[in-house]
């Protein structure tokens, strides 16, 4: 079986459902798995992707993130242990990160894989392509193999024991871009890219001050994320972070609700291999119920309050 290393991620010191993610798809393949964590609060985030299947998980405390540094790093580890494969999340920082890793060895990318398997000692993908409308086969031929994986896509392994821990360096000097401020924004909500649930709003919602009463407080209530379109955020009534479609997020949660959303191609291709996809809108042609697992044709403002009520009875809100 190949060698395979998988990266986890970090934010705001806390473990990334990613991490867990990648390092099952990894130990799911080969039958064991390594993970390197790199960024602030590694060491103690260690500990905790060990239990889904890593044998070592590498350690490096980054006070800053670098993917310049971060991808020297990694790349550095693959040489010296001899890695045939590496897994990286198809996250914002994992889409930088692959490619300077690629580049460092010598290799190349497949990118955002939504199923994976071994064919011999060489990783066979599947993604989806053309805004969503097709899927394609792709192998690596390139060792080490780098390859991403789209959020959510994978299963999580159940915990399974410990790993051992071994600290790396990660030396963030004489970097050719360095990082001169970072901002977060302050939301206790999940991430978009790792939520189960994400409530997504489009132009049906009509304007800026429906898109709390209709789409954050019916998320909020299931504990779910919040995604827009293109639409929406090019119309200023919210931030360009929550942009879910071709020119903004990939998601893959469980279920997808989609809010006076038509469906354009461009939408659909970040968000078309959610599990479940609810579509409410009045108009019973629209796109977004040729792809949709169940479909509500009635005016948003009617829907939307009843399955508000509803969902506080459930959850005893």
């Amino acid at each position: 079986m190949p060698k395979i290393l998988a990266v986890g991620e970090i934010g705001g010191g806390q473990l990334k459902k990613a991490s867990r993610e990648v390092t099952s798809v990894g130990k799911k393949l080969a039958g064991s798995v390594d993970t390197v964590l790199i960024g602030s609060g590694a060491a103690g985030c260690a500990a905790e992707v060990a239990k889904h299947g890593a044998g070592v998980v590498y350690a490096g405390e980054a006070a800053e993130y670098s993917g310049e540094a971060y991808a020297k790093a990694i790349a550095a580890l693959v040489k010296d242990k001899g890695y045939e494969i590496v897994l990286v999340p198809h996250s914002w920082t994992g889409r930088d990160i692959s490619s300077r890793i690629a580049t460092h060895l010598g290799s190349a990318v497949i990118s955002d894989a939504t199923e994976i398997s071994l064919d011999g000692d060489k990783v066979k993908i599947k993604k989806p392509v053309y805004s969503g409308k097709a899927y394609v086969e792709l192998k690596c031929k390139a060792t080490p193999q780098v390859v991403t994986i789209r959020p959510n896509s994978q299963p999580i392994a159940e915990e399974a024991g410990a790993g051992s821990v071994e600290n790396i360096t990660v030396d963030l000097s004489g970097l050719k871009a360095k990082q001169v401020s970072y901002s977060a924004q302050a939301t206790n909500r999940v991430s978009v890219t790792e939520a189960d649930i994400v409530v997504s709003g489009g132009r049906g919602i009509k304007g800026p001050e429906n898109f709390g009463p209709m789409i954050e407080e019916m998320a909020d209530l299931m504990g779910a994320g919040v995604g827009a379109t293109r639409a929406v955020v090019d119309a200023g009534w919210v931030d360009h972070t929550l942009q879910i479609g071709q020119t903004g997020q990939t998601v893959s949660p469980n279920l997808y609700i989609a809010v006076g959303i038509s469906g354009a191609i461009q939408h659909m291709a970040g968000m078309g291999s959610s599990k479940y996809i609810v579509a409410i809108n009045k108009d019973a042609d629209a796109p977004i119920f040729k792809v949709s697992t169940f479909g509500v044709v009635d005016d948003l403002f009617n829907v939307v309050p009843v399955m508000k009520e509803e969902l506080k009875t459930h959850y005893g809100k």
